[in-house]
């Protein structure tokens, strides 16, 4: 017997969808800056995004399209969503190390700027998976 799901599950829910909206929005704009932003950046901002290799494309893609993928889970209400916020948190959690201690971004930024957004997003992705395994604990899903 399932529960019915309470109106601020589906504002979280919705919340999280636009959160990983612009993970993906992000993504895409490291991914191809080389063809659209290069000119606009600084030097130093430049050679940091040039410290990115190949791997490090790979775990945030699965990171930002698992987190989007858990997102439709979530107001899809399906059991598997735990799941695939676990494996999008599992991918940002070596993302963000290697952001912040294996580049420049804290010389390129400052420490504040380097570590505020890797901060952020280590703490929804935690969020999300605590409140994914809470519906299903209460019952919430289909």
């Amino acid at each position: 017997m399932k529960n019915k799901s309470p109106l601020w599950f589906w504002a979280i829910a919705a919340l999280s969808l636009l959160w990983n909206i612009m993970g993906l929005f992000s993504f895409f704009g490291h991914l191809f800056i080389a063809e659209f932003g290069w000119q606009e950046l600084a030097e130093n901002e430049i050679a940091l995004y040039q410290e990115y290799s190949l791997w490090t494309h790979i775990v945030f893609a699965v990171a930002v399209f698992s987190g989007f993928i858990g997102s439709i889970g979530l107001l899809l209400r399906k059991h598997w969503t735990y799941t695939v916020f676990l494996v999008s948190f599992l991918a940002i959690i070596p993302q963000m190390i290697h952001s912040v201690f294996f580049t420049s971004s804290i010389e390129v930024y400052g420490l504040s700027k380097a570590i505020t957004m890797p901060i952020i997003v280590v703490l929804v992705a935690m969020l999300l998976i605590w409140f994914s395994k809470r519906s299903v604990y209460r019952n919430w899903y289909r």
